[in-house]
């Protein structure tokens, strides 16, 4: 009997159909992607809005299919032309973590002079020069915003008292800023005095944002410790390594994603 390769959605109680394939090599929810298309009347409800790949038990029966059947794919061509199709959209790429630098920086000394309190000297601390690599693809980034100044302006009546908080985006050097954009809110408070007086208070807050694309770095550091003791002198070595990580983006292999779920598909129907 033979075991298609199948487009499918949940069941209408959102799970996976019990006609899909037992075989322990086979696949299930590959790929999914919208099963209803934008700006057009759904053809699908909730949980049956995305369209999977996997593996059926065996061939649709002509006179009628099972809940959450969309249809077959028949050749490895037509399968590579969809993967495209739904990566392409969904904006496929492959994110590989790079170590793009690495430092060390020792410190060592009697383990006396560790314990000196206040400390009196005799450590001493070799830092390594930076090793640094790249990888391959490209460097991935990322987008993000912030507020970067609050002016508040508050008016009694009798005058006008004005803060000001600055917080700066602070970006490595690859790293770009872009829009600013200011919104302006204002708030008016009346308090009623003793005597039938009336004040009014009027709060100006002004607040600028900014948008800015930085690079996928991070940078960590850990800490090992030894210690030796020779003729009952213990010397302790501190040793801090800083690492640099950075993701890199390549294109995603919709050819060889083909072929993985061909194969599979071909050794169970062999």
């Amino acid at each position: 009997m033979s075991q298609p390769l199948i487009k499918y959605t949940l069941t209408k109680a959102g799970r996976q159909p019990e006609w899909l394939s037992k075989d322990s090599r086979a696949f299930m929810g590959e790929h999914g992607a919208p099963a209803n298309k934008p700006g057009k009347l759904p053809r699908f409800g909730s949980p049956q809005d995305t369209i999977y790949l996997g593996i059926g038990a065996g061939d649709p029966d002509s006179d009628g299919t099972p809940d959450g059947y969309v249809g077959t794919i028949a050749s490895k061509a037509d399968l590579q032309t969809y993967i495209t199709e739904v990566g392409t959209a969904a904006g496929y790429n492959v994110v590989t973590l790079t170590t793009t630098g690495i430092s060390t920086s020792v410190t060592t000394g009697l383990s006396t002079a560790w314990d000196a309190n206040p400390y009196a000297g005799g450590l001493s601390t070799t830092t390594s020069t930076k090793h640094t690599a790249s990888g391959v693809g490209t460097v991935m980034t990322l987008t993000g915003s912030q507020v970067i100044k609050v002016v508040t302006e508050v008016d009694n009546g009798s005058g006008i008292t004005t803060s000001t908080v600055d917080t700066p985006v602070v970006l490595n050097p690859a790293s770009t800023k872009s829009d600013v954009s200011t919104s302006v809110g204002v708030v008016t408070t009346t308090n009623s005095f003793p005597g039938g007086e009336v004040g009014v208070t009027t709060t100006v807050t002004t607040t600028t944002t900014e948008s800015y694309t930085y690079t996928d770095v991070t940078t960590s550091t850990s800490t090992s410790k030894s210690e030796t003791t020779t003729d009952g002198i213990t010397t302790r070595t501190d040793t801090v390594t800083t690492s640099e990580m950075t993701n890199y983006e390549t294109s995603y292999d919709y050819a060889a994603e083909a072929t993985r779920l061909w194969d599979i598909h071909e050794a169970i129907n062999a």
